[in-house]
């Protein structure tokens, strides 16, 4: 008997709000104080380089899932245009390394909400946010509604209060040391973190209705969506306080508020963090599962992880494997090094996505093909601008990949 196949349920606006929802949160609640260590206009520059990486990515996945509608992403998507090898490294980087991006989205929930608790209050949204996506994928859209309603608002009042400071003065805009490419490089290495969500999108591939009309359009729009707000966020923060003041903070968006007319506001960024968080890990449980699903279905994951609920129409077995490894993953994790790691698996996962677009015909294309050339290039310089031990990891990660898949693929024709 024949697994039933996924309920294509979203619209067009739900895959830009699963998009968006995935996106907004990571950079600006963390990584902008990270990537204002160089300074302001790195800072702001290293914004526009991630950005325009990131949209290059954005177009050939779109362009990727447009052709091919199914569950997956990149994993599918390199199988199809690249061979075997290779979709099994995009899956295997992207299940490994999106599974550290949960637990850190995890553990940066629990650290906003009680520094005190973090890894337990982390530990309860990994469980409970795995039960309400196994509940179905028209559940999961609304609570990432709600979700990103809270995220917007907060982000709101970040903009309208720090702009509105006593001490703010755009002036801060240009302070700091020149830019080299090495300051604006990092810079963008840690805040394409928080551009990757657009991936969600192409990942529920199989459950979006008229794909190939739907995802181009909800891609471009989601990505454009989050970059804005990063820009207004951004320079309203610098303008209050200053890049340096930023990458000194621990919560540097609270920092920034603070310094307004109306410092109590603080709390309402905490409580916007705290949401963007559990939107983020919501997508991305979502997004793993599914990528497990497809390699189950080819033999390169455990065949039950291929299970698909028959009532609710999901991959419900993939979606509590995932949830109870990114569980043990919190409980033992570091917060940073969950980051670095997960960041190298993305990049090297949109190479992969980028060079499949570059096979694809050319009535198959809706973007300039030099496009999807420019998204190479970008995400391997990115991925080598990262940390060291998060290069050296990224690399051992990709090996260890390589020799699963030999394995499973030796296994798979002794089968046949």
């Amino acid at each position: 008997m024949s697994e039933p196949e996924l309920r294509r349920a979203f619209g067009v606006g739900d895959a830009v709000v699963v998009g968006l929802g995935a996106m907004v949160g990571a950079g600006v609640f963390a990584a902008v104080g990270a990537a204002a260590v160089g300074g302001a206009p790195a800072l702001l520059l290293g914004l526009l380089v991630a950005g325009s990486v990131a949209y290059a990515n954005a177009t050939s996945s779109a362009e990727l899932a447009a052709v091919h509608p199914a569950a997956g992403g990149t994993y599918v998507y390199g199988r199809e245009r690249l061979g075997p090898a290779w979709g099994h490294l995009a899956g295997w980087g992207f299940v490994v390394g999106k599974t550290a991006s949960c637990a850190a989205m995890a553990l940066t929930f629990g650290a906003y909400v009680a520094p005190s608790i973090a890894r337990p209050l982390a530990l309860a949204a990994v469980v409970a946010l795995t039960l309400l996506d196994a509940r179905g994928v028209q559940r999961t859209a609304t609570a990432m509604r709600v979700g990103l309603a809270i995220v917007l608002l907060s982000l709101l009042v970040v903009v309208v209060a720090s702009g509105t400071a006593p001490s703010a003065d755009l002036g801060r805009l240009t302070e700091g040391p020149a830019p080299t490419p090495g300051n604006v490089l990092e810079a963008a290495g840690l805040l394409f973190f928080a551009f990757a969500g657009y991936a969600r999108i192409a990942t529920l591939g199989e459950e979006v209705r008229d794909p190939a009309t739907t995802i181009p359009r909800a891609v471009p729009l989601a990505l454009g969506a989050a970059l804005l707000t990063y820009v207004l966020v951004t320079v309203a923060a610098v303008s209050a306080v200053g890049a340096d003041v930023l990458a000194a903070a621990d919560a540097p968006l609270a920092v920034a508020v603070a310094a307004g007319r109306l410092p109590e506001l603080a709390g309402v960024v905490r409580v916007g963090a705290a949401a963007a968080a559990a939107g983020v890990l919501l997508s991305l449980l979502a997004g793993v599962a599914r990528t497990s699903l497809a390699m189950a279905r080819d033999g390169h994951l455990p065949r039950p992880l291929a299970r698909v609920h028959p009532e609710r129409r999901v991959p419900h077995v993939a979606q509590l494997a995932v949830g109870a490894t990114v569980a043990v993953v919190v409980l033992v994790a570091d917060l940073r090094g969950a980051i670095g790691f997960s960041s190298f698996s993305v990049l090297a996962y949109y190479a992969i996505a980028n060079l499949s677009a570059l096979r694809l015909a050319d009535h198959e294309l809706r973007w300039p093909r030099w496009l999807a050339a420019f998204g190479v290039v970008g995400c391997v310089v990115l991925a080598l601008s990262l940390p060291r031990p998060s290069v050296f990891g990224g690399v051992a990660l990709l090996i260890v990949g390589r020799i699963a898949y030999a394995v499973t693929s030796r296994r798979g024709a002794r089968e046949d």
